[in-house]
């Protein structure tokens, strides 16, 4: 029966798009929900983490109770660090690609955030009855939230009021050395530093730190106890009224308060610190008298300023599932500051021709891929024309492939899109690393969607089946012209490279019909170069330019693979240029090994030393 009226509930969702899965995943157990509309929480259940060998496994034991839903959304609360798309657990061994979890389940959005970052944001949505005020204070308005939960280890967060929401804070604060307050204590930190180097507040408080400080304090009280877990001495202090368990009680809930006051102090949180947790709402109304408050408020100086700032335990049941819904909510109005394409992507299919509806649902099907890959490939996945991906991109208002991408990029990462930033001066080394990385990167994203596919086929084309390839490269593209000679020689084509004005001619001189030039320049205007090239043609040998598309060198090339960024080569050290130019040597070396005239050199190593295969390490073995 009460299947049945689950299901008759989600059958009611007040979210369009259906139910949401939202998640908060401790190291010990994983409570699950299906949010059916805002505030509305359905099918709670909670599994051992134990019980799994992955993420997957896991998600998909809850899900199979619910076989008949359709979920689109979805976000995680994780006890872990979470840095980009990869996330390797520190308190299991499971690891996982959100984004792989993500085609697994077959939603749209999946979010995966830190616990206490999704506990904070749930705090400015309790309400008083989800709450127990611990001593005196007001909360201000406006004002920095701090948060601390002692589990299987200590979370710590923060949240901070703007103008049109709040933002909270990645925090490892409980790794923070621990300081004792009182001769009991720094004896329980002797007791830790037998073991560990470094005690930190989570090492003791924590449930696995609760147990750590009932074996120290039997130790310093000259008592031969068995182990409890903190579980029995919580239940052996406010049960059986057990003397140590008390002592070990009150000594744990006074650490906590000065672990709290420290936050308090740091973050200035007079909207309050609030203490969330498996611990703490086991001890119920006790934890009001507990030394808890007495330590948070004994700060010297600052004690008063600590006494205004009020403290609260979270009672309510499965807070995280507030925060993590309102995080993902918040993604999908786009009011975290994140893009919603995959949403606008979704909403715009209806309105665009068949063809680019393909390329629409390839976006929604493998976002990553559509990220990573270049034009030529999407519109061969999506079986549909280059120009039509193109205009896919302008039907959602961006000027073309790589400015969809920048941001789709942002969408799916959170991360700030790569862009040109002159460097200057006064720059750090830190900030000169990122402008020149991020300013080569905007360059290979620029070109890569400008490349001239066709003439890259000719040239490819002309390589594979010339007699000789010879290089004429001077100046700053000459190490251009030595790399495509060392990959080449390695194909056994018989090739040379040339940096001399002099050499330059007498080597053209020699050439013969079906021997190649590729010869590179920034400006594409050196006479002496322009010379050698006239003498290359007119004996017969096919010319392939790497240069500037309008450049004099470009006109007179059989084949010009064009390298349009802008850079003042006569002012200037050219440098972004030579990366490009090195990029469409490997491109011509990958497409010639997968020339079949080729191939076999390639793949089977024909005259390799020792016979040993010889790879490219852009192609699969």
């Amino acid at each position: 029966m009460r299947q049945l009226e689950v299901e008759q509930k989600l059958g009611r969702a007040a979210f369009a798009d259906g139910p949401r899965l939202l998640a908060d995943i401790g190291a010990t157990h994983a409570r699950f929900a299906l949010q059916t509309a805002p505030g509305e929480y359905q099918a709670v259940r909670v599994l051992q983490c134990d019980d799994y060998t992955g993420i997957v496994p896991l998600l998909r034991s809850y899900l199979a109770d619910h076989p008949d839903i359709n979920l689109n959304h979805g976000a995680l609360a994780l006890a872990n660090p979470v840095h980009g798309d990869y996330i390797r657990m520190t308190n299991r061994d499971w690891q996982f690609s959100t984004d792989e979890v993500r085609r697994e389940l077959g939603l749209h959005t999946l979010l995966v955030v830190n616990d206490f970052t999704a506990l904070a944001m749930a705090i400015p949505g309790l309400k008083p009855t989800d709450l127990m005020q611990v001593g005196g204070g007001a909360p201000a308005a406006n004002s920095v939230i701090g948060v601390l939960g002692p589990g299987t280890g200590l979370g710590c967060s923060g949240v901070i009021p703007t103008v049109d929401g709040f933002v909270t804070l990645g925090s490892e604060g409980g790794h923070n050395n621990f300081a004792p307050a009182d001769e009991r204590e720094y004896a329980i930190l002797q007791y830790a530093w037998q073991t560990w180097s470094h005690v930190s507040n989570e090492r003791l408080i924590s449930g696995p730190g609760m147990e750590i400080i009932y074996r120290a304090i039997a130790r310093r009280n000259g008592l031969q106890v068995r182990d409890l877990t903190s579980q029995q001495i919580i239940a052996g202090a406010l049960k059986d009224r057990d003397a140590l368990c008390l002592e070990v009680l009150e000594c744990f809930c006074a650490m906590l308060g000065g672990a709290a006051a420290n936050l308090a102090v740091t973050l200035g949180s007079f909207g309050g610190i609030f203490i969330g947790g498996g611990i703490v709402p086991r001890m119920g109304e006790w934890f009001r008298s507990s030394p808890f408050r007495a330590r948070f408020e004994a700060k010297g100086r600052f004690s008063s300023y600590l006494a205004e700032i009020p403290t609260y335990v979270i009672t309510t049941p499965n807070p995280a599932f507030y925060g993590v819904a309102t995080i993902l909510s918040e993604h999908l109005r786009g009011r975290s500051g994140a893009n919603t394409l995959m949403e606008r992507v979704q909403n715009l299919q209806r309105e665009l021709t068949p063809a680019e509806q393909r390329v629409a649902q390839l976006v929604l099907e493998q976002p990553r891929l559509v990220l990573n890959e270049p034009i030529a490939d999407i519109a061969r996945l999506a079986e549909v024309s280059q120009p039509t991906v193109i205009r896919f991109c302008r039907s959602l208002g961006f000027t073309g492939l790589a400015d969809f991408k920048l941001k789709f990029a942002s969408s799916l990462t959170g991360a700030i899109p790569v862009r040109h930033s002159q460097v200057r001066n006064s720059d750090s080394t830190h900030d000169l690393s990122a402008k020149v990385i991020d300013n080569t990167v905007s360059a290979i994203l620029k070109f890569r969607d400008q490349l001239d596919v066709r003439a890259l086929d000719r040239a490819i084309a002309l390589v594979a089946k010339a007699k000789k390839v010879e290089f004429y490269a001077m100046g700053n593209s000459r190490v251009v012209g030595l790399d495509g000679q060392h990959k080449f020689f390695r194909f056994r084509i018989p090739t040379a490279s040339y940096g001399d004005s002099h050499l330059l001619s007498l080597a053209a001189e020699l050439l013969q019909p079906g021997d190649v030039v590729i010869a590179i320049s920034n400006s594409g205007r050196l006479p002496e170069l322009l010379d050698a090239v006239d003498t290359a043609r007119a004996a017969g040998a096919d010319v392939i330019a790497i240069t500037t598309s309008q450049s004099p060198l470009a006109k007179k090339a059989n084949v010009c693979l064009a390298v349009d960024h802008s850079e003042d080569s006569t002012t200037f050290l050219s440098m972004i240029s030579r990366i490009l130019q090195l990029l469409l040597i490997d491109i011509l070396t990958v497409g010639i090994s997968l020339d079949e005239q080729n191939k076999a050199l390639v793949l089977e190593g024909k005259g390799a030393a020792n016979g040993q295969r010889l790879q490219i390490s852009h192609l699969d073995s």
